[in-house]
């Protein structure tokens, strides 16, 4: 396996005998965000790019070769898996489906059992553990804070069928309700709106810069750069604004569950 981006970092980090944490005071960075670096789950801004450069003594390498933005991470759900458990602060769009990390078992079942290639049962299984272990960060009754901004569609879908919907709205508004997570629905009459063709997370930090998520078939990216994370956090709080409002959102919720739980 070639030398990666992150290996090269590390490499001339430790050749100049500094640890992270020396190397993060004098970037003006932080210990944890050169740690993501040199692990290959995220890449420094350009402005983070140049001050490694001028403190490791390495002319412009570290600007000249930081990926550009329409280069998709490899491994790319991995490193986004990873940002999600350290996150203080998540922000979900899902056009379509529930986002991961509120699925129950039934409904990410489902949406297991129709991915390309197929996969055996004893894989799926595999998968939809792999699924819920993400949840556990609900299990902390504040930390992270979670909104979820969910296309109507979403709920519309049939996913696994009657009974699995049903169980799957019910969970997300026992989560609402206790106040855990906030979930607002955008409806069908709204139309056409700015985040409509992709699904987006939003994270944020407690130690580090935020970072943005999004995914379509079959790829994935992570922006950090802070120009790209500022537009895709105006897209999302300008689409938020034409939502339903909480309690309107609950009622939908609430309604669309029944419906699916009074199914012949």
């Amino acid at each position: 396996m070639g030398t990666t981006y992150g290996d090269w970092l590390r490499q001339r980090r430790e050749a100049a005998g500094l640890t992270q944490v020396q190397l993060a005071d004098m970037a003006f960075m932080t210990r944890s965000h050169i740690a993501h670096i040199e692990a290959g789950r995220r890449f420094p801004s350009k402005e983070d790019a140049r001050r490694l450069d001028r403190v490791l003594d390495t002319g412009d390498v570290l600007i000249s070769f930081l990926p550009q933005d329409d280069v998709v991470v490899e491994g790319y759900f991995e490193a986004a898996r990873e940002l999600e458990q350290q996150a203080t602060v998540i922000r979900e769009f899902a056009p379509t489906f529930v986002p991961g990390v509120l699925q129950t078992e039934r409904y990410a079942r489902a949406l297991l059992s129709v991915g390309y290639p197929p996969v055996g049962e004893e894989e799926r299984d595999k998968l939809v553990v792999s699924r819920l272990e993400r949840s556990k960060i609900l299990t902390d009754p504040v930390t992270p804070v979670v909104w979820a901004l969910l296309d109507e569609s979403v709920l519309r879908r049939p996913v696994g069928g009657p009974e699995a919907m049903a169980e799957q709205i019910a969970h997300l508004v026992r989560l609402t309700e206790s106040g855990r997570v906030r979930t607002h629905v955008m409806p069908y009459g709204i139309g056409a709106y700015q985040i409509l063709n992709s699904t987006l997370t939003l994270m944020w930090f407690e130690d580090q810069p935020p970072v943005a998520y999004s995914e379509g078939l079959q790829i994935g990216k992570v922006h950090d750069s802070p120009a790209v994370v500022e537009r895709l956090q105006g897209a999302y709080h300008l689409a938020l604004s034409d939502a339903l409002p909480l309690q309107e959102s609950l009622a939908l919720l609430r309604a669309t569950a029944k419906d699916y739980g009074h199914h012949d």
